[in-house]
């Protein structure tokens, strides 16, 4: 699998975000569209990102009882994305009927990876808000193998889990990894971060990258940047 990096597009309108893509020229990026611009802008701006001959990661997060996720999965899987995702703590259940709802009736769907647990959180957040007593790496792997188990293809993970991610779930299984910033740059309120080529050498299949590239004062200089130091 080729390695790759996918640009989070966290923009709160339809504007902001197509005037941020016209910055480049000669090459057509990866981009993630979250929750701020899907509920701004909804599924036409999927549409006529993916139209521009964009890949898009439509990260959306679905959690809730398999039944809904599966007709929600219908739904997502006619917008020709290229990645989708939702919660592992959604169970085994819900992770299988996610399966279902995206698949085509040709057999087809798009990538389907599982949060473990998000980049904001570290263990002692884990422990004292989540009541998750055993260490945030066992809980992060078992989630992954409940993933593979239940017929995904990857996982989002801490860049700093990936390689044990593949370990334990095989190389062929995908890791998608946010929380990667500059060594030069602001971490934000990410808490467990890599850098580009860090991601690199530990083995992440993609990197989603956002504030470093979106808010750079050259963007495109940024991502190029990105996809020099993890791609190279």
């Amino acid at each position: 699998m080729g390695k790759d990096v996918i640009i989070a597009c966290d923009f709160s309108s339809k504007e902001e975000v197509l005037s941020f893509l016209d910055k480049f020229k000669d090459e057509k990026p990866f981009v993630k569209i979250g929750m701020e611009l899907f509920y701004a802008a909804g599924p036409d701006i999927v549409r006529e990102i993916k139209q521009r001959g964009h890949k898009i990661f439509l990260d959306l997060k679905l959690h809730d009882i398999p039944n809904t996720v599966m007709k929600a999965m219908k739904v997502l899987a006619n917008l020709d994305v290229d990645m989708t995702n939702l919660h592992a703590a959604g169970t085994a259940a819900m992770m299988e009927a996610a399966i279902k709802g995206l698949t085509r009736e040709d057999g087809t769907r798009p990538i389907l990876i599982a949060v473990t647990q998000l980049t904001s959180t570290s263990e002692e957040r884990m422990r004292d808000e989540l009541l998750i007593e055993r260490p945030i790496d066992s809980v992060v792997m078992h989630y992954a193998m409940n993933a593979k188990k239940a017929g995904l293809d990857g996982v989002v993970c801490s860049p700093l889990e990936a390689h044990k991610v593949h370990d334990i779930c095989g190389h062929s299984f995908v890791t998608v990894t946010p929380g990667v910033r500059f060594a030069d740059g602001e971490i934000g309120d990410q808490v467990r971060v890599m850098t580009p080529a860090q991601a690199k050498e530990i083995g992440s299949d993609y990197i989603v990258v956002g504030r470093p590239i979106t808010q750079a004062d050259d963007p495109v200089a940024a991502y190029r940047r990105c996809v020099e130091e993890f791609v190279g």
